[in-house]
């Protein structure tokens, strides 16, 4: 049987994130970090009005890769046999493969598509992993697949994507939506731009406390001197003769 695989997995692999939008590159918070599942093309917090009824995806970002949380993808697609990864709290799935430069002969499963070491039971690295192998296999997408028929972001993240863009002032820099990794290889400027008021903070912070030493020190100095100055020997007393 022919493989049909829908138009929503095809934009999850090849659409862009991370990439400035084109339509708003005169905005803030302008990165590609939504995939709409309904127009199957990548979208940044500026269109999510128009986007409002449709299926969502946040795409977040693990040491240069693009991941999905896995209570948001399983709902789409079976990912049973899928390695899924805890990052802050939060399983995530791959959606690239990651093949190894290095060939792992110890025990374990072996990837189906780029022979990345798997720990059982599991056979796919990436949700592309498992989309080439069905599709390898001729096998019909349609006994994997879930009906799902809303899937919206997270009423926190709308809110705050509103407020952040509700206040444009300019090209600033944007945040990119990203998970700490262990590699701190996809630090955003989030980190940047809360670390600088810190960091200027402790350099005021210090230099208040080396000026103040420095004016205790003079005055201290200068009292030491005014004390050794006001301060006149006696006339000396000679011992009596005997």
């Amino acid at each position: 049987m022919e493989a049909r695989k829908p138009a929503w997995l095809d934009a999850l692999d090849k659409q862009r994130f991370f990439v400035s939008c084109s339509v708003h590159e005169n905005a803030r918070k302008k990165e590609k970090n939504i995939c709409c599942l309904d127009c199957c093309t990548a979208i940044c917090a500026h269109c999510l009005r128009s986007h409002h009824s449709h299926r969502l995806v946040q795409i977040r970002r693990y040491v240069y890769h693009d991941v999905v949380r896995l209570q948001d993808l399983d709902k789409l697609i079976d990912c049973s046999s899928v390695q899924s990864y805890t990052i802050n709290s939060s399983k995530v799935i791959f959606l690239k493969k990651r093949p190894q430069s290095r060939q792992f002969k110890g025990s374990g499963n072996m990837c189906t598509s780029c022979d990345r070491t798997l720990q059982e039971p599991y056979v796919h690295c990436s949700l592309e992993c498992k989309v080439d192998y069905i599709s390898r296999q001729g096998k019909d997408f349609s006994p994997y697949l879930r009906t799902c028929q809303s899937l919206q972001l997270n009423p926190e993240l709308i809110t705050a994507q509103e407020a952040d863009v509700g206040g444009d002032d300019g090209n600033e820099t944007t945040r990119s939506t990203v998970v700490q990794g262990e590699d701190d290889a996809m630090c955003s400027s989030d980190s940047e731009n809360f670390s600088m008021p810190y960091v200027s903070f402790i350099r005021k912070k210090r230099s208040g406390i080396l000026n103040h030493c420095s004016r205790s020190a003079n005055r201290t100095s200068h009292d030491g001197i005014a004390a050794s100055t006001s301060r006149r020997k006696g006339i000396p007393q000679r011992s009596p003769l005997c």
